[in-house]
């Protein structure tokens, strides 16, 4: 089965299977070490600018400025929803997220298809 992942309106949305799952001008709370110099982060997305697929976790790169210390920057991949049976879902973006390191990605923006399934 295949999934197309794609960021839409300059960066403003994140699109699987042709429809709008997540959106910038979000809080979300970040457990992300050397993103700034707070323990978790206030981050509002901004923009997204990578899109990619771990097995079946929808993962992005973004950028964006925690409003707790007022730090700009680009995170790691940080995971937004996973493709089961086919089908997006979203994950508790209430949760801390926690980006991680990834040595290649599978995808780019606006590059089409995966086939995950």
């Amino acid at each position: 089965m295949t999934t197309r992942l794609r960021i839409l309106d300059d960066g403003a949305w994140l699109s699987v299977d042709d429809t709008r799952q997540v959106s910038v001008s979000e809080l979300w709370r970040l457990d992300a070490p050397g993103f700034c110099e707070c323990d978790l982060s206030d981050l509002v997305v901004e923009n997204f600018l990578e899109v990619g697929i771990d097995g079946r976790t929808v993962e992005v790169r973004v950028y964006g400025q925690c409003i707790a210390c007022g730090t700009q920057a680009t995170t790691g991949w940080v995971p937004v929803g996973r493709v089961v049976d086919g089908a997006f879902e979203d994950i508790d973006r209430e949760s801390v997220l926690r980006p991680r390191s990834r040595k290649s990605k599978q995808h780019s923006p606006d590059s089409g298809s995966t086939g995950q399934g």
